[in-house]
């Protein structure tokens, strides 16, 4: 069977016929996720903006993560995924924010293997947090955490995250 991957179409017109908005934090993806969702025409009515925070001074100081929680869980860590989700979205005043973080490649980074993902999805009062476990090059695996956190924020629309 095969599997449909979530274009960035089907984000936009989701978001679209709710009514919502929503803003990036990106570590891993370095912008392809924003990218993605203005390709398609008319984004602007949903899409607030994006934030590439690469390092974790960045994401402290742009995104507001919380050093201490870097410390603590390392970048490459659900915690900050979801603080960067939380960031962004605050940043902005999207409706949602969605963030990545992970290791591409080529080596391990804060004891994390190569292909490891986490991604987040936040909404005003509650969080959809994923992680995945991606395998390929450096380029299948930023391409990879692009798809899957596409399909994290039909998933989070699902579960009504953005309500409250």
């Amino acid at each position: 069977m095969r599997t449909v991957v979530p274009q960035p179409e089907a984000v936009i017109a989701a978001l679209r016929e709710r009514g919502l908005t929503i803003a990036t934090a990106e570590s891993l993806t370095g912008g392809a996720l924003c990218s993605a969702l203005v390709t398609v025409p008319g984004a602007s009515a949903v899409v607030r903006g994006g934030i590439v925070a690469y390092t974790a001074d960045v994401k402290a100081r742009l995104l507001g993560v919380d050093p201490d929680a870097i410390r603590e869980h390392g970048v490459v860590s659900a915690e900050v995924a979801e603080a960067m989700a939380r960031g962004a979205r605050d940043a902005t005043g999207a409706s949602i924010g969605v963030a990545t973080t992970g290791v591409a490649g080529p080596a391990s980074h804060d004891g994390a293997p190569v292909g490891t993902v986490h991604l987040a999805v936040a909404g005003p009062t509650r969080v959809l947090r994923m992680h995945h476990n991606l395998t390929g090059d450096r380029a299948a695996v930023r391409a990879g955490a692009v798809d899957s956190a596409l399909a994290a924020v039909l998933e989070a629309l699902a579960q009504d995250v953005v309500a409250g």
